[in-house]
């Protein structure tokens, strides 16, 4: 009897530990022990043990993950950015944002920013959005600063950016939470794709990937595409 028992814990103690959970800020993001390394864990869409380090969002040394803590994956940004550019266009927020941009208050909005129908929270602040050109508004950055004002019937650019962090009605959004730009003619129409900004981070003091719910889809079906590319029989 006893040595049955023995039997029975043994088994039970050789059942495998999947060492996979869930960023408590972005449940679709899976944290996975890195069995190479006993301090880092990797961040990942996919569920696979161990990942393809190709596909995964990065590593930490710290869970929550910080700035600090945090490594990119250069492979997975290439991949968010093809996935930015091919789709981008047809994201819900882009979409809204340019249609306000043509309005007659577009003239308001700037040169870009984020559009969302709900009531933006107060973030009053160490940090204050400029204009034009991205942060301080000091007229510099890239596709930020080449539609001038815009809106109100005219043409210009509008800014693809993380929902992690919106900006106020009016503004643009900080650089790092810019993930590409667009054209726009006068009537709200995107032209052509979104160009990525170079200038996104992954992870801020923010939160990490606020992407909206369509971009973030896309997203993972890219990854399982390339995933099913590097395992064929599987």
């Amino acid at each position: 009897m006893i040595g049955s028992t023995f039997r029975n814990v043994a088994r039970q103690r050789a059942v495998p530990f999947r060492a996979i959970s869930s960023l408590a800020s972005n449940p679709k993001i899976k944290v996975v022990k890195n069995p190479k390394s006993p301090f880092t864990n990797y961040l990942s869409y996919l569920e696979k043990e161990p990942p393809d380090e190709r596909l995964v969002i990065g590593t930490t040394s710290e869970l929550p993950p910080t700035p600090q803590s945090f490594t990119e994956n250069k492979d997975f940004v290439k991949i968010l950015n093809e996935v930015i550019t091919e789709y981008g266009h047809e994201d819900e927020d882009l979409v809204n944002q340019a249609r306000a941009f043509a309005s007659p208050g577009g003239f308001n909005l700037g040169s870009g920013g984020a559009f969302f129908s709900q009531k933006r929270p107060n973030r009053g602040g160490s940090r204050k959005q400029g204009a034009g050109g991205g942060a301080g508004g000091d007229g510099a950055g890239g596709a930020s600063a080449q539609g001038g004002a815009g809106g109100g019937g005219r043409g210009g650019y509008v800014h693809l950016s993380d929902r992690r962090n919106p900006p106020d009605f009016g503004r643009i959004a900080w650089p790092e939470d810019i993930l590409g730009s667009v054209e726009v003619d006068g009537a709200g129409t995107i032209i052509g794709k979104v160009q990525p900004s170079g200038t996104y981070r992954i992870l801020t003091n923010e939160g990490i990937l606020g992407l909206s719910p369509f971009l973030q889809t896309k997203l993972v079906e890219r990854l399982k595409q390339e995933e099913a590319k590097q395992n064929p029989t599987s």
